[in-house]
C-alpha cells in the first residue's frame, strides 16, 4: 500500500492525447499548406520546417506518456490502452513527416490533382481523429460516447474514400505517365499519403474499444 501511495493515481493522460492530437493537425496543415505552395521555394522550406517541429512536438508528448504510463500506479483506462493509442497516434505524424521528406528526396516537382486530393482527405481524418480523442475523457457520459463513435466510423469513411481516389491515381499514373522515374516517385508518395489515412483508421479502432470497454 506504501508503494501505491507513493505514485500519482490518475497522470494527466486525457491532456497528453490531446496535446498529440493537436501537434497531428498542426503538421497536417503544414503539409497541407507546403502541396499547396510547393512551387515556391521558400514557402516549401517554411512549411517543412513546420511539419518537421509538430513532429518533434508529438515525438515530446509520446515520450512523457510512456514514462508517465509506468510511473503511475492507477490509470484512467487499460496501460495497454494507453500504450497503443499514444504510439499508433505518433505512427500518424511520423508519416506525414516522412511524406514530406519523401517529396524532397525524389524531388517532386509538381503537386498533382491526386496529391491535392488526398492531401486533403489525409487533413479530414487528422480534424476528426483530433475531435474523437477530445471525447475520450469524457465517454462515461453517453451521448459522448455515441459522438466519438460516429468520429470514428468517419474517419473510416474518409480512410475508405481515400483508399479509392489513391486506386484511381494509381491506374491513371500507369496508363498516362511516360517517365518510368516519375511513377515510381508518385507511386510512393501516392501510397505514402493513403497510409495516412489507414493509420488514422487504426486509431479510430483503438477509439472504438476504448469507448465500447469504458462506456
Amino acid at each position: 500500500m506504501l508503494f501505491g501511495k507513493l505514485l500519482p493515481t490518475e497522470g494527466n493522460f486525457f491532456v497528453m492525447f490531446n496535446q498529440h492530437a493537436d501537434r497531428i493537425v498542426e503538421a497536417a496543415h503544414a503539409f497541407s499548406n507546403l502541396v499547396a505552395h510547393y512551387g515556391d521555394p521558400m514557402l516549401r522550406d517554411k512549411y517543412n520546417q513546420e511539419v518537421d517541429n509538430a513532429e518533434r512536438g508529438a515525438d515530446r508528448v509520446t515520450h512523457e506518456c510512456n514514462v508517465a504510463i509506468h510511473k503511475t500506479f492507477i490509470t484512467p483506462i487499460d496501460r495497454e490502452q494507453i500504450h497503443s493509442l499514444i504510439n499508433t497516434m505518433d505512427d500518424v505524424a511520423d508519416l506525414i513527416q516522412d511524406t514530406a521528406e519523401t517529396m524532397a528526396l525524389y524531388d517532386v516537382r509538381v503537386m498533382n490533382e491526386e496529391i491535392v486530393r488526398l492531401t486533403d482527405l489525409s487533413v479530414k481524418c487528422c480534424e476528426r481523429l483530433r475531435d474523437a480523442v477530445s471525447m475520450l475523457e469524457k465517454i462515461s457520459d453517453h451521448a459522448t460516447a455515441e459522438a466519438a463513435l460516429k468520429t470514428c466510423e468517419e474517419i473510416d469513411k474518409l480512410e475508405s474514400d481515400a483508399d479509392r481516389v489513391m486506386r484511381s491515381a494509381m491506374s491513371k499514373l500507369f496508363r498516362e505517365e511516360p517517365d518510368v522515374r516519375e511513377v515510381l516517385k508518385l507511386k510512393a508518395i501516392y501510397q505514402l499519403l493513403e497510409t495516412i489515412t489507414d493509420k488514422c483508421e487504426d486509431v479510430a479502432n483503438l477509439i472504438e474499444g476504448i469507448v465500447l470497454e469504458n462506456s
